[in-house]
């Protein structure tokens, strides 16, 4: 692996640490003007003003000239759901047009009609769908990803979904983190048995997941109608004993404690938070559980956006997330996320910009290793198309990404 180093930076910005961080740290930003970096096996060696950095860095060193351009930390995708079959345009206009939901799932809509087109498409179909988006999510400054299973809802196709995401993380020049989502709703196969699906993917499931390593994470969809905080607390306890780390999905359409549940159980993430109470808000502050907000999906289905001003003036850790999924957000666009998350939420260019490196890093228990442009850090980073960072919202809805590095290897 080729050591690099990457001149004339006009302004290198980044948050740091290595963990998320709460509230008002949120806003406080280390800036560099003309910069450099430094890079050695994959790893940042020296970051800081270009005359201290070159004389750190062999003559031998590949030399990247930045002509200018702002530099910050490669985008870290926390929450997406990019693994599936099929397609549901017509639902998502269907329900944009007032077809109420219940009637859509009666059409065989939702996230059954998902379901069963992904139990029919083969390995290699999942993995030149997951490769596509992934590619597509790295030319928008993407470096780091989780994704989900979640659209088998039974034993084979969950595992499936799984193999595919360790196989795209293996062989594509991202870092990709897996979760096991399969109470992610109730399958027709256990209607009105939604106990015994728990205990299904609690004696069954698991097992096998964990024990082929194919999750970092267990996560279950906690909402009234779905899996109640007992159902999900069971779950998410089975998982823990079984070496898994622990999402949430959390209080999205309803207040039901699923914030307090993620919290109270270690997770890394509560996820959604669009119904949060403002007890749950102030038990995520006092936890290390990162709030993880999806304001695409809220933007999507036309509903209020999580209060994410609420939750930093408490002193939360924040994240930011695409949710993409082929129902309610159909879209990994970041350029979207950021104009949503600073006109939208109303939170600063510098909250939104740690949220979406380092804090984002911290939800997938990475902030040790991503996240920031630090010494011993993986060298994710990317070089804007200008030399101001503000540019990333100013141009709204417009990629803003010239250049990706991962792991120190120039991507695009």
């Amino acid at each position: 692996m080729k050591n690099m180093l990457i001149k004339n930076i006009g302004e290198l910005i980044t948050p740091l640490g290595h963990g998320a961080l709460h509230g008002a740290a949120m806003k406080k930003l280390c800036r560099y003007p003309q910069a450099a970096v430094y890079i050695e096996d994959g790893r940042i060696s020296a970051v800081g003003p270009e005359s201290t950095v070159r004389a750190q860095a062999p003559q031998a060193a590949e030399v990247l000239d930045a002509a200018g351009c702002c530099v910050l930390p490669g985008f870290v995708d926390p929450h997406t759901h990019l693994l599936f079959g099929g397609s549901r345009a017509e639902e998502f206009i269907d329900r944009l047009e007032g077809v109420p939901y219940l009637e859509l799932l009666a059409r065989g809509g939702g996230i059954c009609s998902t379901m069963q087109a992904t139990r029919q498409s083969s390995e290699a179909a999942l993995y030149a769908q997951g490769k596509a988006v992934l590619q597509a999510m790295q030319r928008l400054g993407v470096t780091t990803a989780e994704g989900k299973s979640g659209y088998g809802l039974d034993r084979d196709t969950e595992l499936r979904q799984l193999r595919v995401l360790r196989c795209l993380g293996r062989e594509l020049p991202v870092t990709l983190k897996t979760t096991f989502l399969g109470a992610h709703a109730l399958p027709p196969e256990y209607a009105g048995r939604p106990d015994e699906y728990v205990d299904f993917l609690a004696a069954e499931v698991l097992p096998l997941v964990a024990a082929e390593k194919l999750a970092d994470f267990c996560d279950v969809f906690c909402e009234t109608g779905v899996f109640t905080p007992a159902q999900a607390e069971r779950l998410l306890r089975a998982a823990a004993r079984r070496g898994l780390k622990l999402k949430l999905h959390a209080d999205e359409i309803d207040s039901t404690g699923g914030a307090g549940l993620a919290a109270r159980l270690g997770a890394v993430s509560a996820d959604h938070l669009l119904a949060v109470s403002d007890t749950d808000i102030d038990v995520l502050a006092a936890s290390d559980t990162v709030a993880v907000l999806l304001p695409a999906t809220a933007f999507c289905m036309r509903k209020p956006f999580a209060p994410a001003r609420r939750m930093l003036a408490a002193g939360c850790a924040v994240a930011l997330a695409s949710d993409y999924n082929p129902g309610s957000c159909y879209t990994y666009s970041i350029p979207l996320l950021l104009a949503l998350a600073v006109i939208g939420m109303e939170m600063t260019i510098e909250e939104a910009v740690t949220a979406l490196t380092l804090n984002a890093a911290a939800a997938l228990g990475e902030a040790d290793h991503l996240g920031s442009l630090e010494p011993g850090k993986q060298a994710d980073l990317l070089l804007l198309k200008t030399g101001d960072y503000r540019s990333l919202v100013y141009n709204t809805g417009i990629n803003q990404v010239e250049h990706v590095i991962q792991r120190g290897q120039l991507i695009f």
